[in-house]
């Protein structure tokens, strides 16, 4: 019982001797990593610090500086096009309305939708009295025919009986006097015949020109006039256009006969076509002018309806940035370019159109800067960044 009770008590002392031997080197080797610091502390205060306020003032920006990407342009040919939007319309819409006296419709011969050549009748009216008008004066005709060869003869008869001195050669001149104007009444008379069978056959409505029918504004038993306004509306020889207003920098990038093609609107359907007219004049409220793009015949092509179009106006070779590295100010669009210090400057750039890689950039960059591409809105000029270059899509 002792031997065990003195065994244990002398584990417990080699255990006791272990654990401060322990404590011992943990002390010692912290205080040598102690030693260290401070040594190391004290070169770099004495030794490594710059004397220079304004060099440790700069070191610190940098290192408090906020990382930005950027990016570097260069340049792209890319294609120059001009996106918008118009209505679709007749290139050349006729309108067609009583051209005569009018009168009630009998029939009407055409509709919306139809194709029609130039002189159809697209409407007859009723010209009884107009047609009894003219067999009153063609009876008028025979009427002074015959007077005429009365008076012709009557001065064939003259003549022989002059030379014998039966007649007096102012009788002669009386009865050659009486044939003219008997002839003169045959001609009026030909000449009102003619002129009510014109008027007749203005009645009837006829197609002005050849072309497909628009809008039909007119029924059978209707009573038409001069005044009844439109009844018909052709697109001639069927030729359709898009109608769209461009601004003024636009206008100045197309000419006539530049491709185009036009979506009309609730269809998956491109037509292609050219432009054939430009304004000569910018409106002064809008400051737009409108360009005509020529479309051929198609029935999903409904006029009045809404379009857009995309118009090529050429291949340039210039910049192209993503919209996120372009902001706008009082001054119009800029770009924030960082020089060799890290600094970021505003400079002023002029945008181009749109395309699918990003903006043209037409003056203000030459492709070699450092362009921030993200967070321009939260920097000032003359800020110091940590540029991240990235690579160009």
């Amino acid at each position: 019982m002792n031997y065990e009770t003195t065994m244990s008590g002398a584990l417990n002392d080699e255990m006791q001797d272990d654990n401060a031997d322990r404590n011992r080197r943990r002390i010692i080797i912290a205080a040598v990593i102690t030693a260290i610091l401070i040594v190391a502390g004290g070169a770099y205060y004495f030794f490594g610090k710059s004397n220079d306020p304004v060099a440790s003032a700069e070191a610190e920006k940098a290192a408090q500086a906020q990382t930005v990407s950027v990016v570097v342009p260069g340049r792209d040919t890319v294609a120059r096009t001009i996106n918008a939007t118009g209505t679709l319309a007749a290139r050349r819409e006729i309108p067609v309305g009583v051209v005569g006296e009018g009168g009630r419709v009998l029939q009407v011969y055409a509709d919306a939708g139809d194709w029609v050549t130039q002189g159809d009748i697209l409407v007859s009216v009723d010209r009884s009295v107009q047609a009894q008008q003219a067999a009153a004066l063609e009876a008028q005709i025979g009427v002074t025919r015959a007077d005429l060869q009365l008076a012709q003869n009557e001065l064939d008869r003259a003549m022989q009986l002059v030379a014998r001195g039966f007649i007096s050669k102012a009788d002669v001149d009386r009865k050659t006097a009486t044939r003219d104007a008997t002839r003169a009444r045959v001609n009026v008379a030909n000449a009102q015949l003619a002129e009510t069978r014109a008027r007749n056959a203005r009645l009837d409505i006829r197609a002005p020109v050849s072309g497909y029918v628009l809008e039909r504004n007119v029924e059978t038993g209707q009573t038409v006039s001069a005044g009844s306004g439109i009844l018909f509306r052709i697109a001639k020889d069927g030729q359709l256009e898009l109608q769209t207003k461009l601004s003024e920098d636009d206008l100045a990038q197309v000419d006539v006969g530049i491709p185009a093609t036009v979506t009309p609107v609730g269809t998956d359907r491109v037509f292609s076509g050219n432009i054939w007219q430009i304004s000569p004049m910018i409106d002064a409220q809008s400051r737009q002018g409108m360009a005509r793009v020529a479309l051929p015949f198609d029935k999903a092509l409904r006029p009045g309806g809404f379009a857009s179009v995309e118009i090529k106006s050429g291949a340039m070779t210039a910049p192209v940035l993503a919209e996120s590295a372009v902001q706008t100010g009082p001054n119009g669009s800029f770009v924030y370019v960082v020089g060799k210090d890290n600094k970021v400057k505003q400079r002023p750039v002029k945008v181009g159109p749109v395309t699918a890689n990003g903006l043209i950039i037409e003056e203000g960059l030459d492709g070699t800067e450092r362009v921030v591409l993200y967070a321009g809105g939260f920097l000032n000029p003359d800020e110091t960044i940590n540029p991240k270059l990235l690579k160009k899509q």
